[in-house]
């Protein structure tokens, strides 16, 4: 299995998302998630568990879809849990994530809805 860095801020897991899912990596995103994790995604459904989640990933980056960092908006952080989000680039909506404090300090993401359309170059 491979060791990947984790998110020791909430706001860490959008830039390793954009990192790993730009190399073409679903199960480093992934890993950016808890195994039950549930994911408002593709619009109207949803994705549970982190397995899950990495075959909906395998298939959307397969495509090669390009994604940006996007400058955050200020976290919440209550008791081991954070609501992180971003403003899309094109200024529709929100995207929000909910993520928890591991045991080691480390975050994952909790729920996570994307509302995003990657481009492609």
């Amino acid at each position: 299995m491979t060791e990947y860095e984790k998110a020791m801020h909430p706001e860490d897991i959008t830039r390793l998302f954009v990192e790993r899912s730009n190399a073409g990596d679903a199960e480093g995103v992934a890993a950016l998630y808890e195994e039950d994790a549930v994911m408002a995604y593709p619009a109207g459904s949803r994705t549970e568990g982190r397995e899950a989640i990495r075959a909906l990933w395998e298939k959307v980056l397969a495509n090669r879809p390009r994604f940006e960092q996007e400058q955050p908006l200020p976290t919440l952080i209550s008791d081991g849990i954070a609501l992180t989000s971003t403003p899309p680039r094109d200024g529709a909506g929100a995207r929000a994530q909910v993520v928890r404090r591991q045991p080691d300090g480390s975050w994952l993401r909790l729920l996570d809805q994307p509302e995003f359309t990657p481009t492609t170059r």
